[in-house]
């Protein structure tokens, strides 16, 4: 085990609140045992997500202090387009103020009727709501190496193509597009392989259907290709993330990940100038208007300077080799999970470290919950408790997989965080069945993990 040193000195630092057990108890039954429902200042380590909770740059802080605040027209725009076009290279490129704000305006344009399906390698949440509010049926469709967690591949997150073949042979003109989630939430942040969104997006636009890339991590993705992918070793990222995206005909982006900024988002589309005119029209009827798309100038600012960071290969190094540092003292601990880890978590494959749970008892939940509660760590499920009930039958659906993700936010903790972490999940993974399950009582019909109601069986 090597801990990557950290390329940046600390200047700012935040105070955080040590609570006790008994304190913990009793703020997770306030919070109804929702992890979004505990008070940010009762958590020690908070790994909810990586989702707009880095630390920014001097640099950044900086560029805020230059926003130009214009309703229209600003230079802080015109910054970012310059950024932004350079890295990515489309026609159109459009702000707006986090990533499902980028699925509300792009996804319902893509679906023209009703019963239409959206194939994914893997649908996070909100992609896959949106998905289905468009009246769409979301179809994940990772490859094999995905759907087993002990077994290591450099590239899980890959689109199963012989898989899509048979969903288009089946489905037809039913598909109404394709999404590449790069990297892979849901199947635990790996990434995916150059040569798979080649082939990917030439099977696609034989057949006529247009490919978006939901593009959060696309840095980090852009660095294990670097690192795995035979031939790009001598590529620098913003070569290979430049191909990244030419393997699109869209993206949408939450750039509070990769752009390393505490809110923003993106849509960029290429070659389509009725599509960008819909786009436009949505921008301003959900976000303000076009020049600064739900952001304010010092936001535009800061994203254009995080953009560049982000893409700089010390900073990607120490970025994954922080998560590579917690997988390989988890390995130690017998605590199993997504082998290898991603690069932005450690997704505990909560299911086979507490297999007393059935997987409607939400295994993924349970461990967040006890991490909580044993240590003051918050993270979230990513697993059947995540998942939607379908919307037909309304029924429970079961996810392939019952993780507990620990998103780790960029530079904000230390290595002896990591250890901390580490060493609770240690201790749980000692006494395993003492871990409760949990039912629901009471969600919304969408979304649900965000609001949700539960409470511990037995």
């Amino acid at each position: 085990m090597k801990y990557i040193p950290e390329p940046f000195k600390i200047k700012m630092v935040e105070p955080i609140k040590v609570t006790s057990r008994e304190e913990r108890a009793e703020i997770l039954a306030r919070a109804h045992y929702n992890m979004f429902g505990l008070p940010a200042e009762s958590v020690y380590i908070d790994l909810l997500t990586d989702s707009g909770t880095g630390a920014m740059s001097d640099a950044q802080w900086a560029a805020m202090m230059r926003g130009d605040e214009a309703y229209s027209g600003g230079r802080s725009y015109v910054h970012l387009m310059d950024v932004a076009g350079e890295i990515i290279g489309y026609d159109y490129l459009q702000p707006v103020h986090q990533g499902r704000a980028a699925e509300k305006v792009l996804i319902p344009l893509l679906v023209s009727r009703r019963g239409q399906i959206v194939v994914a390698n893997t649908f996070f949440d909100t992609t896959r709501a949106h998905v289905g509010l468009a009246g769409a049926r979301p179809v994940d469709n990772v490859c094999q190496e995905g759907l087993d967690s002990a077994k290591a591949a450099p590239f899980k997150g890959n689109m199963d193509i012989p898989g899509l073949e048979k969903l288009i042979s089946k489905h037809g003109d039913n598909v109404a597009a394709i999404f590449m989630t790069v990297t892979n939430n849901s199947v635990g942040g790996q990434p995916v392989s150059l040569k798979n969104m080649r082939e990917t997006y030439e099977l696609a636009h034989e057949n006529g259907i247009p490919v978006c890339l939901d593009a959060a991590r696309y840095a980090e993705n852009a660095w294990f290709i670097h690192e795995r992918e035979d031939g790009c070793q001598e590529r620098s990222l913003r070569d290979i993330a430049r191909e990244m995206f030419s393997y699109g005909d869209m993206f949408v982006m939450s750039a509070k990940k990769d752009g390393i900024v505490n809110m923003g988002g993106m849509v960029g589309v290429r070659d389509d100038g009725e599509l960008i005119a819909k786009v436009k029209s949505n921008v301003i009827s959900f976000e303000g208007y076009l020049t600064y798309g739900g952001l304010s100038g010092r936001d535009l600012e800061a994203l254009a300077v995080g953009l560049e960071e982000g893409l700089d290969p010390d900073w990607q190094r120490y970025r994954v080799g922080q998560i590579q540092y917690l997988g390989d003292k988890l390995q130690q601990a017998g605590v199993p999970f997504q082998n290898p880890v991603g690069g932005h978590a450690v997704f505990i494959d909560a299911g086979r470290l507490l297999p007393h749970l059935k997987w409607n008892q939400y295994p993924g939940h349970a461990l967040a919950t006890q991490l909580y509660l044993e240590a003051g760590i918050r993270s979230c499920d990513i697993g059947s408790y995540l998942m939607d009930r379908d919307s037909v039958t309304h029924e429970e659906q079961q996810a392939p997989f019952e993780f507990t993700r620990l998103a780790v936010p960029r530079r904000v903790y230390t290595q002896s965080h990591m250890d901390l972490i580490a060493e609770a999940l240690a201790d749980i993974a000692h006494a395993p069945e003492k871990v409760p399950g949990f039912r629901i009582t009471w969600e919304p019909p969408v979304l649900r993990h965000f609001t949700s109601r539960l409470e511990p069986i037995g």
